[in-house]
Formats: C-alpha cells, sequence, structure tokens
C-alpha cells in the first residue's frame, strides 16, 4: 500500500552526510557513530505524512513509499534546512561575551543561537545558521507500518514535540495527561505544549477538552530508619 498525505506513520530513519550519520532513530546506529545521546529516546517515531513533522525534503519523499520498504532519498539545502546565509554570519567584541570565546562554543547572542567559528584579534566570528544549512543530506527510511490508533498517534505527537512518553487516559469528552513532577521547568514542554494541544484536538473530534494533571506522592521512609522520636537528655 503506497502512503499518502494525511497518514500517521512509524518511520525509522538515519540521515547522513558523505556517509557520516548526524541524525538517527536507530541506537545502535548512534553508537557506531560516535553520535548517540543518553537522553535521547531511540525507535521509529510517529508523525504525520505532509505535515513538515521532518524535513520537507523527507516529509515529501514519504508520499507514495510503500510500508516494510527501505528506501533512500538525497535532500537539496532549500529542502533540508536551507542554504547557508552570509548575513546570519556575525562579528562581535571579545568582551561582550560573558566567557573567554573559543572556536566551537555555542552561544546565545540577540536571542539566537549561534557557534563561534572563528577568533580574529579582538573579535569573535558567530555563525547563526543552522548547524547543517547549505548540507546535502542522504537519508535512508523504513516506514515500519502505518499508526490507526487515535491514543498511539497522541502518544506520538508528545513524544515528537516533547521528547517525553507521558501516559494518557480517557473519560468520556476529557483527554487527561498525566505529567510527570518537575515538567514544568523543562523549556522544551515549555515551548511545545501549546502545539501539542493542537495536535491532539486535531487527531480526535471527540476530545473536547485536555487535562494537565500533575500529581506528587509522599517519599517513602527506608525500612531501616527509625520512625521513633529520639528522647530529650536530660
Amino acid at each position: 500500500m503506497a502512503i499518502e498525505n494525511g497518514v500517521f506513520i512509524r518511520l525509522s530513519y538515519t540521515g547522513s552526510i558523505g556517509g557520516m550519520p548526524f541524525d538517527t532513530t536507530r541506537e545502535e546506529i548512534a553508537k557506531e557513530a560516535g553520535i548517540f545521546n543518553e537522553s535521547a529516546r531511540y525507535g521509529p517515531m510517529v508523525i504525520k505524512v505532509g505535515s513538515t513533522h521532518v524535513i520537507p525534503g523527507l516529509d515529501e519523499a514519504l508520499t507514495g513509499a510503500e510500508v516494510g520498504v527501505e528506501q533512500s532519498v538525497t535532500v537539496e539545502p532549500e529542502k533540508g534546512f536551507g542554504p547557508h546565509d552570509r548575513e546570519k554570519v556575525k562579528a562581535y567584541p571579545v568582551k561582550a561575551f560573558e566567557k573567554k570565546p573559543v572556536v566551537g562554543m555555542r552561544i546565545t547572542m540577540e536571542k539566537q543561537e549561534g557557534v563561534v567559528i572563528d577568533i580574529i584579534g579582538q573579535r569573535a566570528i558567530v555563525d547563526f545558521n543552522h548547524p547543517l544549512a547549505g548540507k546535502t543530506l542522504d537519508y535512508t527510511f523504513t516506514i515500519e507500518e502505518i499508526v490507526e490508533d487515535d491514543e498511539e498517534k497522541m502518544k506520538g505527537m508528545i513524544r515528537l514535540f516533547s521528547g517525553r512518553d507521558i501516559d494518557l487516559t480517557r473519560e468520556d469528552a476529557k483527554l487527561i495527561l498525566h505529567l510527570p513532577p518537575g515538567i514544568n521547568y523543562d523549556q522544551r514542554w515549555f515551548l511545545w505544549r501549546g502545539t501539542i494541544i493542537q495536535e491532539l484536538f486535531a487527531i480526535s473530534e471527540s476530545v473536547a477538552e485536555i487535562v494537565f494533571l500533575e500529581s506528587f506522592k509522599r517519599p517513602e521512609i527506608p525500612a531501616d530508619v527509625s520512625e521513633e522520636v529520639p528522647e530529650e537528655e536530660n
């Protein structure tokens, strides 16, 4: 069955430049390539085809692809992370930085994230382009399966945007997300929760209300610690 736009799928992929992987859903490939991230969640990801949940060049290649068949696509910069824009390369006095800048340092200036690419005299050159801007990318991918269950779609969208697995329950038209303690301190969750809400409503018209439930359990007292109050000495 050929995949059409609007279909939810479970996708595995590896993106490479010159044969060197820079991103993958496969843990073993990440480890072999030296790009393994302990905080990342590996495994096939749930996306909606045609919704730019992946870069445009890869998204377009999914339409018409067959389930279970490994395929490859070359993505030019225009449909990847964009061309490299020289206007986004700027120079700053070294004294403008909180810490002494060195080549390779990632910094935030003028509410933009960039990387120091050179030090010339007392000035640091910072590139604010995406690290893969201007690069031609090669992807191998496999559509593992079509996802039809609404709960699986919802969990996939939550994981896609927040990087977390969150339990869901339904009470008639109410959808409850059981949030882990402290999630509100997670910047990624804070930035994307509005988008997640929109995605969840779009998946199921029967959902009329979404509730974020954050609960805390009382810490258990270790068995080897006495609960008795010590007597005061005279």
